[in-house]
């Protein structure tokens, strides 16, 4: 008896928690009186689940409401009609601020997921408090012909002549293209950019943890969405640090990066630490794309110390 309450209050915990707006999934945790944070999660292809798994609660935990989602047609919010455009996902996210009936967030924008959060705060500048940039894109053709430039650099080195005419290829193909843009990040991925250098005992655990639970089992991948992104949005290679230059007027930017992060150059590091100011910048060693989970405690002291 006492099991089965339980887990009927498990289940009102998640209905109550969670809202759904057409076929967008999302997910609360904390106290709704809290400061409110909402994440915005790479792609387009990708889905919260790794944020929200690992991430989200401890979050909470430090007094934080904490809203986690699925853009439309990725992870979780599956909707064969989505379009996958920027203004797709501002309205989505509007319709997400109306329906947990919060007036302004702190967003955490991570990779893709800075994009579209900037230019939501851009056209919303009154419902953010402020936005913070973590391992987010800002400048793609820079981001691309890094990528490009180190890794011709890398098989030069080995005199991988296979690889380097593969890396001539890919420079040939249209800038504007979800092809030019997979090709860079596959072989980014194979040279092994995404990943933590020297992974730590509590980094391989969270991983472990997550690919073990619930939302590693729902790491849903739409591979169609970078394809009808690139065909339905106008802007999909764009910078955005003159806008971010723009909104430092109105909101308070952070920025929180890996120094392993390969997919970053020192340039563009250097370019962000400008536009958010000093001591809204922070680095964080022995660390690369997926901060939140290769230095996680770091991170949340860090996004905590900020917001406080």
């Amino acid at each position: 008896m006492q099991k089965t309450l339980l887990l009927f209050c498990s289940i009102i915990s998640f209905i109550a928690n969670t809202q759904t707006n057409h076929t967008i999934y999302s997910k609360t945790y904390g106290q709704s009186g809290n400061p409110a944070i909402l994440f915005i999660h790479g792609g387009p292809r990708g889905n919260s689940t790794l944020f929200e798994g690992t991430t989200a609660q401890k979050l909470a935990e430090k007094g934080f409401y904490v809203i986690v989602y699925d853009r439309r047609g990725e992870g979780r919010s599956i909707d064969n009609t989505a379009t996958f455009t920027y203004q797709e996902a501002i309205k989505d996210l509007i319709e997400l601020y109306k329906n947990y009936n919060i007036k302004k967030a702190t967003i955490i924008a991570h990779s893709f997921g800075g994009l579209v959060g900037t230019l939501f705060t851009e056209q919303n500048p009154e419902k953010v408090n402020s936005l913070i940039l973590a391992g987010a894109l800002f400048s793609q053709q820079e981001t691309y012909d890094h990528i490009l430039k180190t890794t011709k650099e890398n098989y030069t080195e080995k005199k991988d002549n296979l690889m380097l005419s593969k890396i001539s290829e890919i420079e040939k193909l249209p800038k504007n293209s979800a092809e030019y843009r997979k090709q860079c990040y596959e072989i980014a991925s194979q040279n092994n950019y995404f990943k933590m250098p020297f992974p730590t005992k509590e980094a391989n655990q969270i991983r472990e943890n997550y690919e073990l639970s619930e939302f590693g089992k729902n790491n849903i991948r739409n591979d169609n969405a970078p394809i009808l992104f690139y065909k339905n949005e106008s802007k999909n290679n764009i910078d955005t640090k003159p806008i971010l230059k723009n909104l430092k007027k109105q909101v308070k930017l952070f920025a929180i990066y890996g120094q392993e992060d390969g997919v970053f150059s020192e340039k563009q590091l250097n370019d962000i630490k400008k536009i958010v100011n000093k001591q809204n910048f922070k680095i964080i060693e022995n660390c690369s794309h997926y901060l939140f989970v290769d230095q996680q405690q770091i991170f949340i002291n860090t996004i905590a110390k900020w917001l406080k």
